[in-house]
């Protein structure tokens, strides 16, 4: 069985069919999945799905590219929601210097707050980064995240930022992305990286895995991400099905 860590099924894209979409995923053998919010519209989706589907988890946070629409308000309540029983991380959260809606200062502050906030209600964190490996390393570090630890997602950096990530008490997230022909760091990464470290996950509707890439992306697509793996390391899909779902219900403390 499956678990995809990171799904944007509160996206508009999965209004029309969520149905199909998550009867396809257990077809595939998804058995959970974290449905991530990440500003206030997504984070009300995310409650209402796992309000509704025994299987779905949700991850509270707020994006980097919106970090200058936060206020202490929105804080609060991703606090107040934290104590949720099936809100299991904070995030995702992080910086982004590929959108320049929010500047950087915002977003640091931002992302520090909420780091802060995931120590003061002890649940794992989920780091969103694009084009800020080294600031997000450094913030991480000062903030001593290594308390809470949680995901790289969609990691797309080196073994050797992979490396220091796993001597943070971070797991490694791979997704579509590692199934991509020219994609040489995530394979690197998936073959240096011990299986009991990473996760895997879709980031749907985003990062569609090959031979899908280019279209929208849903949850049952993660088994081609775990057979990618399973290959890379010349291990069976079962094993590297089984440990990374055992690794996310350790991390996300699901009974």
């Amino acid at each position: 069985m499956l678990f995809d860590t990171h799904a944007h099924l509160n996206a508009e894209q999965f209004d029309e069919d969520l149905e199909e979409v998550i009867t396809r995923a257990q077809e595939n053998g998804v058995e959970n999945m974290v449905i991530v919010g990440f500003d206030r519209p997504t984070i009300t989706r995310a409650m209402e799905l796992v309000e509704k589907y025994d299987f779905m988890y949700a991850s509270v946070g707020w994006h980097p590219v919106d970090a200058i629409d936060m206020n202490d308000e929105d804080l609060a309540w991703i606090e107040e929601l934290s104590s949720h029983p099936k809100v299991v991380a904070i995030g995702e959260m992080g910086l982004d210097y590929y959108w320049d809606k929010s500047p950087r200062e915002i977003q640091k502050e931002v992302f520090r707050k909420q780091i802060q906030l995931a120590k003061k209600v002890n649940l794992p964190i989920v780091i969103h980064n694009r084009e800020a490996t080294a600031d997000i390393v450094e913030i991480l570090k000062e903030e001593g995240a290594s308390e809470v630890g949680g995901i790289m997602h969609c990691f797309s950096g080196s073994v050797e930022v992979a490396q220091e990530c796993l001597n943070m008490n971070f797991y490694i997230s791979l997704g579509g992305p590692v199934t991509f022909k020219n994609a040489r760091k995530p394979k690197e990464v998936a073959e240096a990286v011990p299986l009991e470290k990473l996760l895997i996950e879709t980031d749907c509707p985003y990062l569609a895995p090959h031979p899908y890439r280019g279209k929208r992306n849903e949850p049952g697509y993660v088994k081609l991400v775990a057979e990618q793996i399973a290959e890379l390391k010349g291990i069976s899909y079962e094993e590297v099905a089984r440990i990374t779902t055992a690794n996310a219900k350790k991390l996300f403390a699901i009974k």
